[in-house]
């Protein structure tokens, strides 16, 4: 079965940078998506960005929520089936579990949990004010 393990999460002050690894065990699933969602305590999971990884021309393509659009950027290292997330200029409203998921969505549901079928158990981050 696909396996995520998530780590690189932790406490940081507003304005750090942190970077959350995913080691995506993968190989031999029909995958073409790997993303990032995170959750607040109490709020609903909700996305924070995702990377194509497959798919022709398509492939490395990345696609980001508007609230972290410039501060956060998605890269992928297919030779060790990872993915990261590098996080600047974090501010307390990022705290959150902060998941990787991998799945096939199509265009349209690339930022909806429904568009992934496995889930890591997921890494706090955790952003001081």
């Amino acid at each position: 079965q696909v396996q995520l393990v998530e780590s690189g999460g932790g406490l940081v002050q507003a304005g750090d940078s942190l970077r959350l690894s995913c080691a995506a065990s993968i190989s031999g699933y029909a995958i073409n998506a790997l993303a990032w969602f995170r959750q607040a305590s109490g709020k609903e999971r909700e996305f924070v960005g995702s990377i194509r990884w497959s798919g022709g021309q398509s492939g490395g393509n990345t696609y980001y929520a508007d609230s972290v659009k410039g501060r956060f950027s998605i890269s992928r290292d297919k030779a060790n089936s990872a993915i990261y997330l590098q996080m600047n200029a974090l501010k307390p409203e990022a705290t959150a579990v902060y998941y990787c998921a991998a799945g096939m969505p199509i265009l349209s549901s690339i930022a909806s949990t429904q568009g992934y079928t496995s889930w890591g158990q997921g890494t706090q981050v955790t952003v001081s004010s």
